[in-house]
């Protein structure tokens, strides 16, 4: 692959993966271990994939220290699937959930819940324009869990330690776009979900972890597929399971054990974002960031530009730099850069490059 030109892909999602792990992908395609057959191909009901899956999961708690009283799984349709699901297994009949409504996905998280059943927003930042962390929440005790997104992938807001909820009230995060960024203290929490296509893998898969105790409040007769004790049992093999993303997914968390893990991934990524925030706050307002300092995410970088026309000519002059996927959701517009854990510190470096000739072009 050394004479493929690859892109600098900052795309939210999905996102950019390691070349060495698209290289290993790429070499085994069309014989995985010996098979003469496509890790696409084989049985997952094969001694070969259970080896990929549990090999995956064996890795991910390795990586996030996940204990033994928790279960893991590979499901299918997305983190917003698990909106649904949430609230379906987890809040009785009857029982309320509190939301901290901080961006686009949690504000979508509620509004699926509310389909459901009753949810309450215990803090909602939209009135500022999404660019904080909630300094209060107004919680409730009785709640049958708190619901929070560790970092919103369109506005650049991210949390860097958990909030507390009440005695006795599970913590629950959609932790998509910073999943395997850092280290977290897995045992806050009674239930984390993550869709893979930003920083675990490709499209297709989303990792759930559960506490064991949260499976005991499972409701009877749910759909078989939205039920978490049930897919839990068969070791995310209820159903032919996404195995290609599964696979990609155990590659992405070998690669990121060898760079050293978590600790290691987070220094990378503090240094990338580091790099990009300082070139926005020393452009003498030319660039201007979002989110507030003390929550500035550091998967998901949005700014803006004087007037809309300079964004977009900003993006054409990127794309013709190779810097792709710049352009902000077209809920907000503007500009964002999303600096995943793949995206290597030399990509940062054009980035940061580009921005500062681009001001002195047109500043």
């Amino acid at each position: 692959m050394s004479d493929i030109k690859r892109a600098y892909n900052f795309n939210p999602g999905p996102g950019v993966l390691p070349l060495e792990v698209l290289q290993e992908a790429q070499a085994e395609l069309l014989n995985f271990k010996g098979t003469g057959m496509s890790v696409m191909e084989i049985s997952h009901r094969s001694k070969e994939f259970e080896a990929v899956i549990q090999t995956a999961e064996a890795d991910l708690r390795e990586l996030l220290n996940i204990p033994a009283n928790y279960k893991v799984m590979f499901l299918q349709g997305g983190a917003t699937l698990q909106f649904t699901m949430l609230p379906m297994n987890l809040r009785p009949a009857g029982a309320s959930a509190d939301y901290i409504v901080t961006g686009t996905w949690s504000k979508t998280a509620i509004k699926e819940a509310k389909k459901l059943g009753t949810a309450r927003a215990v803090a909602d930042t939209e009135a500022e324009g999404f660019n904080s962390i909630p300094a209060s929440l107004d919680l409730d005790p009785q709640a049958a869990y708190l619901h929070f997104t560790s970092n919103e992938t369109i506005h650049g807001v991210e949390y860097f330690s958990e909030p507390t909820p009440p005695d006795g009230v599970p913590l629950v995060c959609d932790t998509s776009s910073d999943f395997i960024s850092r280290p977290i203290d897995i045992t806050k929490y009674a239930l984390l979900y993550a869709g893979a296509q930003k920083n675990a893998g490709p499209s297709g898969v989303t990792v759930v972890i559960i506490r064991d105790d949260m499976l005991e409040r499972v409701p009877e007769n749910l759909p078989v597929m939205l039920d978490y004790k049930t897919l839990a049992a068969s070791g995310s093999l209820h159903n032919t399971p996404p195995s290609f993303a599964i696979y990609m997914v155990g590659l992405v968390f070998k690669w990121a054990k060898k760079l050293g893990g978590l600790e290691a991934v987070e220094k990378n990524n503090r240094a990338k974002a580091d790099l990009v925030y300082k070139t926005i706050d020393q452009s003498g307002g030319f660039y201007r960031g979002h989110a507030k300092p003390e929550a500035r995410s550091l998967m998901n970088i949005p700014f803006r530009l004087h007037s809309e026309e300079l964004e977009e000519t900003f993006a054409k002059e990127a794309k013709k730099e190779n810097l792709i996927g710049l352009k902000g959701h077209r809920s907000v517009g503007g500009m964002r850069a999303s600096i995943y854990n793949a995206m290597d510190l030399a990509g940062t470096q054009e980035l940061v490059k580009f921005m500062k000739e681009f001001q002195k072009k047109n500043g």
